[in-house]
């Protein structure tokens, strides 16, 4: 048996649909393939789905990090808290406006930002703290949002990975004054290339957000810029696509948590063999990846190429190590949870169209390794 890590066929029952609406979308009268009708409803079916106030589609989940900071006036002089193990965005959004990001360490189990660590990094020049979901856990957002209201600074909540989780009866986005999901291939809600929306109850900040997604433009007098603003502008054949594949969300979603499920259930005997699986669960749980943390990562990684199974190691270099964001790392600073996630992660399958037979190979394989 064999079982790639990213699944090749992704989009293979969608296929038809994609064609057809690539066709409506081509031949359409309106001839308008950026920020027209599509785009509106399916902002509009986010909105639905999640309660938010306001959803502003965009070119990437980076794209829209990058319009959450930059909506919010971060700029020279300003600090922006991160999490030290993730995806680069989360620093680059900062940086790139002459801000300074602050890196956090993270909890060495469940791999999100650190709380206590976030409050120790407070300063007056902090202005934001940007907590970011990961793999299959969202971050500790009620106590974010406790520490951020108590010194005055907003929350930019990256939920690149986590869209449709929810964490005590509240949707991953909808924490933060800003939230953020992803688009991108592989994500929960991924599409044919890449895209995302930016989510938030506060209008002032939606008509930013919007009007910088497009060269600062407010959507009505074109070439009169308000703002400096980006192109992160939203596909329409994407949109359509996106529209289409909406209502199987919440199947797939539940087919990734059983998967997880299963996974957990069965892993929770190999804790004492140096095999830490993700908290069980499903209170704040997505479940975009499934990444145990293994002490003989590069062994049990060698065994599963041999059983033809996929894998993959994420960030295997914590971000304030990078050679990009060394000037960002203070002399002598330690983030030892997210070196500890950096140097032991190992994700396994969990993509939704996975066969029982094929998830219990899977657990069977990793069972088998530490027997």
């Amino acid at each position: 048996m064999t079982i790639p890590f990213f699944p090749p066929d992704l989009f293979e029952q969608d296929r038809r649909a994609f064609k057809e609406l690539l066709y409506e979308v081509g031949t359409d009268p309106e001839q308008k393939f950026i920020l027209g009708r599509r785009t509106a409803e399916l902002e509009d079916e986010l909105r639905a789905s999640t309660g938010a106030e306001h959803v502003i589609a965009c070119s990437s989940g980076t794209g829209g990090l990058n319009l959450a900071v930059q909506a919010l006036g971060v700029g020279p002089g300003d600090e922006v808290i991160v999490p030290a193990f993730c995806c680069q965005p989360v620093a680059s959004s900062v940086a790139n406006l002459g801000a300074t990001p602050v890196f956090a360490d993270v909890d060495p189990h469940t791999m999100v930002i650190d709380p206590d660590s976030v409050e120790k990094l407070i300063t007056e020049r902090t202005r934001a703290v940007m907590p970011a979901h990961v793999f299959s856990i969202m971050a500790d957002m009620p106590r974010i949002n406790k520490i951020a209201r108590a010194h005055g600074i907003k929350v930019i909540e990256d939920a690149a990975v986590a869209e449709g989780a929810v964490l005590d009866g509240v949707p991953s986005g909808r924490w933060g004054d800003l939230g953020v999901f992803s688009f991108f291939q592989v994500k929960a809600f991924g599409t044919a290339g890449e895209g995302g929306v930016v989510l938030t109850d506060d209008p002032e900040l939606a008509r930013t957000v919007r009007m910088l997604r497009n060269h600062g433009q407010d959507g009505v007098n074109r070439f009169l810029h308000h703002r400096i603003g980006q192109n992160s502008r939203f596909d329409e054949i994407l949109a359509a696509f996106q529209l289409h594949r909406h209502a199987g969300f919440e199947d797939r979603l539940e087919r990734r948590a059983r998967i997880a499920d299963y996974y957990t259930e069965r892993f929770a005997p190999l804790a004492d063999r140096g095999v830490l699986a993700p908290p069980a669960g499903r209170n704040g749980r997505c479940y975009y990846v499934y990444s145990l943390l293994v002490r003989r990562r590069g062994d049990l990684r060698s065994w599963l190429i041999e059983k033809g199974i996929g894998s993959h190691v994420y960030y295997p270099v914590p971000l304030p190590r990078q050679p990009a964001f060394a000037a960002w790392a203070p002399q002598g600073a330690e983030w030892p949870g997210a070196q500890y996630a950096s140097d032991h992660n190992l994700a396994i399958p969990i993509w939704p169209h996975l066969s029982d037979e094929q998830v219990t190979y899977i657990a069977d394989s990793v069972c088998e390794f530490f027997d």
